[in-house]
């Protein structure tokens, strides 16, 4: 049965805030996330769901691990075919990679989760958390993020402030800029910002193109486009630079674009 898992395992890839990251992929016998984002580089979202299981052991996991070029990486990266913090034992991992690899650890998550203390205790042991918040109100969440029915934009915010009062790493927040936001949008966003106070804002347009369905290989971000795959239409780099300064002024915070 394991056999049949592919490699839980990829890279290292190229990462334009990371260096060399290779990833890990808890989640890869299916795409499994709380949220089908309209821009997912996965393509679909087979499983939504936000109830906790084990997906893949610890024991491939670190098997595939010994078999890959981690020597090479600057950092370990958990990501892959969804969202990492739905594997139970994620912290289990998280701890016996760093242990075996002395690399730092960085998870990417989309904050869903965060609400739970044993989420956010197996995420104490990271180096750097990145935090996805898309949305400024529960409407745009629904539109961009399209999550699972019980998640809110309140819960997200609150998992992210009570991760923050225990984690002593790097938390940075990750958005994805779908349509230009007005004026209002912007304050509302700001507010957000300052209340949970990151450590840094990246702020990302949905340049990737997506597959019609899960493409496991799309997770390592190397894979060629092709003509079955669709662009999302995005605000130019110009839109974006104005929105970065009207955050950063309103904010005071770091706020770095791609």
């Amino acid at each position: 049965m394991t056999n049949s898992i592919p490699s839980s395992i990829y890279g290292p890839v190229r990462s334009w805030r990371l260096g060399w990251s290779l990833g890990v992929d808890v989640l890869c016998v299916d795409s499994i996330c709380s949220f089908e984002c309209v821009y997912c580089q996965l393509g679909k979202i087979n499983r939504v769901t936000t109830g906790r299981d084990i997906f893949v052991s610890t024991e491939k996991i670190l098997s595939d691990l010994k078999n890959s070029d981690w020597q090479n990486a600057d950092v370990i990266t958990f990501s892959g075919s969804g969202e990492p913090t739905l594997a139970k034992n994620l912290g289990e991992i998280i701890e016996k990679i760093k242990e075996l690899t002395g690399k730092p650890i960085v998870v990417l998550t989309n904050s869903t989760l965060l609400h739970l203390e044993e989420v956010r205790k197996e995420l104490l042991h990271s180096d750097k958390i990145f935090c996805k918040l898309d949305a400024w109100s529960n409407d745009t969440l629904k539109r961009f993020d399209r999550p699972e029915k019980t998640v809110s934009l309140e819960n997200i915010i609150s998992g992210i402030k009570a991760l923050q009062c225990k984690f002593k790493g790097f938390l940075a927040i990750q958005t994805m800029i779908l349509r230009l936001p007005n004026e209002s949008e912007i304050k509302q966003f700001a507010v957000i910002l300052q209340l949970i106070k990151p450590d840094e804002v990246q702020l990302n347009l949905p340049t990737r193109p997506i597959p019609p369905e899960y493409f496991l290989a799309t997770r390592g971000n190397e894979v060629e486009d092709n003509q079955s795959f669709t662009h999302l239409k995005t605000i130019s780099k110009n839109e974006l630079e104005k929105v970065r300064d009207k955050l950063s002024k309103l904010t005071k915070l770091p706020i770095i674009i791609r």
